[in-house]
């Protein structure tokens, strides 16, 4: 079954984080995340968090399986792509992810950045979702603690055509994420 095939067959519902994973695998031409939350309890529970918090800075590991799975879709020309909002000032969790950025972009994923101001004027959403292919959302859905619990699948055409225009306006305003650090930098 080809990849196109194995995701017009996902329907909607609640999935967990291994089926998650999959879609990483199994995508066609293009996973697009819209970042919103100020904070991951899962980034703060790691050590790269800790070494960031330290020190500033973090050895990354791009030889991780996270790493090797993103490097090896964007190598095959798909496109992974996705547009952080960024509180002013930045909170810790997200000066760690722009430090990730660098990372990330290495392995050919293309990183923006918006100001939460910003993202509020454009009326953009408060959600964290991935929109796979412009045909299947995955609706990454948290608990009070900023804890990952499980993934909500949306299928419906007119949802899809909604988040197609919140990647649109997203995308359109967000800044790459190297023109950002700079003007973060400047700032400070």
């Amino acid at each position: 079954m080809g990849d196109m095939t194995q995701l017009q067959h996902l329907s909607e519902g609640i999935i967990d984080l291994d089926e998650f994973e999959d879609l990483f695998r199994t995508f066609d031409h293009s996973a697009w995340r819209l970042e919103s939350r100020r904070r991951f309890a899962s980034d703060e529970a790691t050590d790269t968090y800790s070494q960031f918090v330290e020190t500033g800075t973090v050895d990354w590991d791009r030889e991780d399986p996270y790493c090797e799975l993103i490097r090896s879709q964007t190598t095959q020309g798909k496109r992974v792509e996705r547009v952080r909002i960024v509180d002013q000032p930045p909170t810790t969790g997200q000066l760690y992810l722009l430090n990730n950025a660098k990372r990330n972009s290495g392995l050919g994923e293309d990183i923006r950045n918006l100001w939460r101001a910003d993202a509020e004027r454009l009326r953009l959403p408060a959600e964290d979702f991935w929109l796979f292919d412009s045909r299947l959302v995955a609706k990454l859905r948290f608990d009070d603690e900023d804890h990952l619990m499980d993934v909500e699948l949306i299928t419906e055409s007119a949802e899809i055509a909604r988040y197609s225009a919140i990647r649109k306006v997203a995308w359109h305003h967000a800044l790459p994420f190297e023109e950002f650090a700079v003007m973060l930098s400047d700032s400070e």
